[in-house]
């Protein structure tokens, strides 16, 4: 078993910067790709970014490309979620990913353990 915890969400002004932290434990997570996906209040969960097993693969939304960047730290079981230029719309809870598999994918049904999620608010 896997067990995900996220950290680093919090309330920040629109243009600001937020990193938020995937920490795994249970198991090592070197070979799984791991994923944020992020839901809005009334809205369905979506996909926000992901990164292979390797690190040599990332994936990110059109509403967030050029704006977030995925990043990993095998060594730590650690993810990383680095948000610039962040925007109201980008409010959301954020939750960390991870699939059994080196392999991406944007189907939220295909991942395997989910964490319990972490409060982004961007205030206009």
């Amino acid at each position: 078993q896997v067990q995900l915890v996220e950290s680093g969400g919090g309330l920040v002004q629109a243009g600001g910067s937020l990193r938020l932290s995937c920490a795994a434990s249970g198991r090592t997570i070197s070979y799984y790709a791991v994923g944020w996906f992020r839901q809005a209040p009334g809205k369905v969960r979506e996909f926000v970014a992901q990164i292979s097993g390797s690190g040599g693969s990332t994936d990110y939304a059109e509403s967030v490309k050029g704006r977030f960047t995925i990043s990993r730290d095998n060594a730590q079981n650690l993810v990383y979620l680095e948000m610039n230029s962040l925007k109201p719309e980008d409010t959301a809870v954020y939750y960390c990913a991870a699939r059994v598999t080196p392999w991406v994918t944007r189907d939220l049904n295909k991942w395997d353990y989910w964490g319990q999620g972490t409060q982004v608010t961007v205030s206009s």
